[in-house]
């Protein structure tokens, strides 16, 4: 299983990205994808899920700024995030629970100045 993602950089407050996390080796259909982001010296934490019906559930900190939507057909998985600010800075994990176990992706850093 390789969960690769992309599209992180530096942006200004109130700007936008777009996330990418291209997955292989697995059934991308049929499994429920993740984001996660690690703050410097915070847990890491679950930010958006979507099912494998597309249906979407999000953290309340990023609620009404982020979307979380996939393309099965590609294998990818995005997350759009609008309204950054700096407490969104992070390191951005893609995430999948597969065969008993949970896969990460190398993460991509997001850093939002002020």
């Amino acid at each position: 299983v390789q969960l690769q993602a992309s599209g992180g950089g530096l942006v200004q407050a109130g700007g936008s990205l777009k996330l990418s996390c291209k997955a292989s080796g697995i059934n991308f259909a049929i499994n429920a994808m993740d984001w996660y982001r690690q703050a410097p010296g915070k847990e890491r934490e679950l930010v958006a899920s979507i099912g494998t019906s597309g249906n979407t559930n999000y953290a309340e900190s990023v609620k009404g700024r982020f979307s979380t939507s996939r393309d099965n057909a590609r294998r990818l998985l995005y997350l759009q995030m609008n309204m950054l600010q700096p407490e969104d800075t992070a390191v951005y994990y893609c995430s999948v629970v597969t065969r008993q176990r949970t896969y990460w992706g190398q993460g991509t850093q997001v850093t939002v100045s002020s």
